[in-house]
């Protein structure tokens, strides 16, 4: 797995080799869950042992809809093909950088080696080491580098960006805000983080649980208990 550092300011890691997640803001939190819930019975806040042990029992018996009243906004930077998966949690906002207002970067994502098709999950890859990366590698950088050689041709011919981008492949890096409530990122946690999904989104999703973690650290830990709990019943 790729290492993320944690920068000093603890709100931006880097991911994979040039990608980041970096918090932009954030509304909420534990207590919010918590006087979303309450209100419904006209109560507040209990002191803190009952209030993460609401915060539990809320999880565990999938009371959902206090979470939602916490909201992160997060800045992405990811390969199209990680985007594109991301982009099935459909309960949230997305705003990305386009290709038709601005030229693109040579910007590709390089795997540090490549995976063999998994003989039991058919949609997963598994770790080998009878490769040959190294020649494979050529192979790759020398098909991103020939794209990327087609696509600036294109533009400096005068053809509009907005077509230009169609000779460019999966593996460039784009960008976007992500807009997303407590509740529907622990769905993507739950599944992203999940060792059935693909290894360069699982690095994304380990890295948006720890700015998850900071800022809801009551929440995460019932999440965490409630998820095992949910996957080991399957």
């Amino acid at each position: 797995m790729t290492n993320i550092a944690e920068k000093a300011a603890g709100e931006t890691y880097q991911v994979l080799d040039k990608g980041f997640v970096k918090l932009v803001d954030f509304m909420g939190g534990d207590q919010r869950a918590v006087e979303s819930a309450r209100v419904t019975f006209g109560s507040a806040s209990k002191g803190e042992e009952k209030d993460r042990k609401l915060v539990e029992y809320l999880l565990a018996h999938a009371h959902h809809t206090p979470f939602e009243h916490s909201v992160f906004q997060f800045h992405v930077k990811l390969p199209i093909f990680v985007a594109r998966q991301w982009m099935r949690h459909r309960m949230a906002s997305y705003n990305e950088i386009s290709a038709r207002y601005t030229e693109v970067l040579e910007e590709f994502y390089i795997p540090a080696e490549f995976r063999v098709q998994d003989k039991i999950n058919r949609q997963g890859s598994a770790k080998s080491g009878t490769l040959d990366n190294t020649g494979l590698l050529a192979v790759y950088k020398r098909s991103l580098d020939e794209s990327y050689e087609a696509y600036r041709g294109l533009i400096e011919a005068g053809v509009a960006r907005e077509m230009a981008r169609m000779v460019l492949p999966v593996a460039q890096y784009t960008q976007f805000h992500w807009t997303v409530n407590a509740r529907s990122l622990m769905n993507f946690l739950s599944l992203r983080m999940d060792s059935h999904a693909q290894l360069e989104i699982q690095e994304y999703a380990n890295a948006i649980s720890k700015i998850f973690k900071a800022r809801m650290p009551w929440t995460w830990d019932a999440f965490v208990k409630a998820d095992k709990r949910a996957k080991s019943e399957k």
